[in-house]
């Protein structure tokens, strides 16, 4: 059996899809979990195939993109984002959402790069939604940011951000194994993700919606995309080399700080 690591978000529920409904499901088993814990187990070895966040690509000693598909957008992605009670620029504080260390790098990017403003990061833990307030604001991704809607006045999606800043889309995460794998092994897990991304009616009729009215379709063919095209893997090589500045720059000015 093949252990397999993936998302927990709505955004993987096409992949999911596709897999289950693949005669290669016999031969897999598949464990669901928040982005961070997805990329611990490709770390320790628990799991030989994951969907996971791209931040974790430079801590593995080999790995292998496997699919022509991920987790990406070409814009607005819906469900990452900054929430605040006031303008970006007015921001002293920021919760840092504990989830996936991917959308932290990027947001640190954009406030260095994009934003060019210097807020204290907080580490958030559970419940730290309910502290976003004044100029306290808060990094939120998945599906609790597809809840939240329009609570806050403010809401600055990272995608948009990074495509205003780059002009590229954006990958947040990737499918990758850390051992050879059978080729046709991978024609065949291939091919399942491709029917599930085929078959995105079928999928929307099966889900809940996060909240009332909330578009399904939009989200799953427009704000995000799941082709891992040449453009996105230039954004990623951009994201992984802004990524490395950004660490580097954090660990000279407090050589004692741990990377987040």
């Amino acid at each position: 059996m093949l252990k397999v690591t993936a998302v927990s978000y709505l955004n993987t529920k096409p992949f999911l899809y596709g897999l289950l409904s693949s005669p290669l499901m016999d031969h897999l088993e598949i464990d669901l979990a928040i982005p961070s814990e997805c990329a611990r187990k490709l770390k320790s070895g628990e799991a030989e195939i994951g969907l996971v966040p791209v931040a974790v690509l430079p801590e593995l000693k080999e790995y292998k993109i496997i699919s022509g598909f991920g987790i990406g957008c070409e814009g607005p992605v819906a469900s990452v984002c900054l929430f605040s009670e006031v303008p970006v620029q007015d921001i002293k504080e920021i919760y840092l959402d504990y989830h996936s260390r991917t959308s932290v790098e990027l947001l640190q990017i954009l406030v260095r790069e994009h934003w060019k403003i210097n807020p204290k990061f907080l580490h958030g833990t559970k419940g730290f939604e309910d502290h976003i307030q004044g100029s306290t604001a808060g990094l939120i991704i998945g599906d609790r940011a597809l809840e939240i809607g329009n609570k806050f006045p403010y809401i600055y999606d990272l995608g948009e951000a990074w495509y205003e800043w780059a002009n590229l889309p954006f990958v947040f995460a990737v499918w990758v194994s850390v051992k050879p794998i059978d080729p046709l092994v991978s024609s065949m897990f291939e091919q399942a993700l491709a029917s599930g991304i085929q078959q995105i009616d079928k999928v929307i009729k099966i889900l809940p919606s996060p909240e009332d009215h909330f578009d399904l379709k939009k989200y799953f063919t427009e704000n995000i995309s799941y082709t891992l095209d040449d453009n996105k893997l230039k954004a990623l090589d951009l994201f992984l080399q802004k990524m490395t500045e950004n660490n580097s720059g954090a660990r000279e000015s407090n050589p004692r700080s741990q990377s987040l």
